[in-house]
């Protein structure tokens, strides 16, 4: 008796891991950003100094 439920138990735990790296997997290819051409990331975006001219 207590092996059954712990064997129902580990199939559904089994079965939503999966599930979640299965829905992880397809939002990666959302995540890459396009626009990073040099390989650098978001460093050569964003200005190291900030400008002295702000309102």
């Amino acid at each position: 008796m207590g092996l059954g439920i712990v064997l129902v138990y580990t199939f559904f735990f089994i079965g939503i891991i999966s599930k979640q790296h299965a829905s992880r997997k397809k939002e990666r290819p959302t995540a890459v950003d396009v626009l990073d051409m040099d390989g650098m990331g978001n460093q050569g975006r964003v200005p190291t100094k900030k400008s002295k001219n702000r309102a």
